[in-house]
């Protein structure tokens, strides 16, 4: 009989011990960077190198840290820290483009926020003056009718898929034309809602519910989207338990199923309105432009933040300064609605959730 040798194994306290000897220190990686970023910045500042190549010399200096784990902790240890590396590098670059239009929506926007550029419409403004009181009224117009069309008809369309289809055929159709519906440009939509209020009203029609009509295309696949998902996540054990109370499965579906699953409800219908509230070219297509405020969605044209800003850089008249200054306005304006309903949907789900989720 053969016996097989045994390995002895090491102390814990030794073996806990090398662990410690073989790391780097803990602030050498911020030193790392500290070093990489004062060079970076001594580099743009005293030469003539630019602000790429500064950024990069920098990012080069970075890899000393990998360079060094691979000499100190060992490979496993050094690519780590190199995934690490190429991870956050990966986060800067992709926060650049959001960094520099939010420098420059705020940079040229903010001087053109006050108590008359929300107040005043462009009616009889020629030059300097004015304001987008018109244009915001009609995107909280539009947008909010947008969403009150297409709210029902994707919660209910994902209601059926969820509770009621059991992948029949006619739920297979429904996915597969939501999914085609998600890749529509907004062009198309645009489109649509003037070639069917045509039909109706004739050439040449506009009218700001035609754009609520536009953007609910284009709110609806989402909306079914985010609400299917969010059905899913609820447990069958809640739905079986009501149904074993002899709870009827509407009442089920409207007592235990929705108000579990509100939160993310809310979270994806805000984030179809944050969507689509930006839409500039279905809107200049059916609900057009106006100077005037118009609270009607039934009646002739209606102004919106993305048309206005749009009409003002692109036809800015004679001086041009004033108009382009009230363009950059119209653009932070809606960057802070936007803001703002993600903040609501923040605090909804906040709020709504169960409290062992928040």
């Amino acid at each position: 009989m053969t016996t097989t040798a045994q390995t002895p194994t090491p102390p814990r306290g030794d073996l806990e011990q090398r662990l410690r000897e073989d790391q780097l220190p803990a602030w050498l990686p911020y030193a790392v960077l500290g070093g990489a970023a004062l060079v970076a910045l001594v580099a743009a500042v005293a030469t003539s190198a630019s602000i790429t190549q500064a950024v990069l010399l920098g990012w080069t200096l970075t890899w000393i840290l990998p360079i060094a784990s691979r000499v100190v902790e060992g490979g496993r240890k050094a690519t780590d820290r190199a995934v690490t590396l190429l991870v956050g590098s990966a986060f800067g670059l992709a926060l650049i483009p959001l960094g520099s239009i939010l420098w420059l929506v705020i940079g040229k926007g903010a001087p053109q926020l006050s108590a008359d550029f929300f107040t005043q419409s462009m009616r009889n403004v020629v030059g300097e003056g004015g304001g987008i009181h018109h244009a915001l009224v009609g995107t909280l117009l539009i947008t909010a009718a947008a969403t009150v069309i297409s709210v029902p008809i994707g919660l209910f369309t994902a209601i059926y898929l969820v509770e009621y289809a059991d992948g029949n055929r006619l739920s297979r159709w429904i996915t597969f034309l939501v999914d085609v519906m998600t890749g529509i440009p907004s062009i198309v939509a645009g489109l649509f809602a003037y070639a069917l209020f045509v039909l109706f009203f004739g050439e040449g029609v506009r009218m700001g519910i035609g754009g609520s009509v536009a953007l609910s295309v284009l709110m609806v696949p989402i909306v079914v989207r985010s609400c299917e998902e969010m059905l899913k996540l609820v447990p069958n054990e809640l739905r079986e338990a009501s149904l074993a109370l002899g709870v009827p499965k509407w009442r089920t579906i409207a007592k235990v199923v929705l108000p579990t699953a509100i939160s993310g409800i809310v979270t994806g219908v805000t984030l179809a309105v944050a969507r689509v509230i930006g839409e500039t070219a279905p809107l200049l297509i059916i609900a057009g432009l106006t100077d005037s405020v118009n609270y009607n969605l039934f009646g002739e044209r209606m102004a919106t933040l993305p048309v206005f800003a749009y009409n003002a850089v692109k036809f800015p008249g004679v001086p041009p300064e004033a108009s382009i200054d009230r363009g950059w306005g119209a653009a932070l304006v809606l960057l802070i609605i936007v803001m703002v309903l993600n903040l609501v949907a923040r605090l909804v789900s906040y709020y709504f959730s169960p409290k062992g989720e928040r």
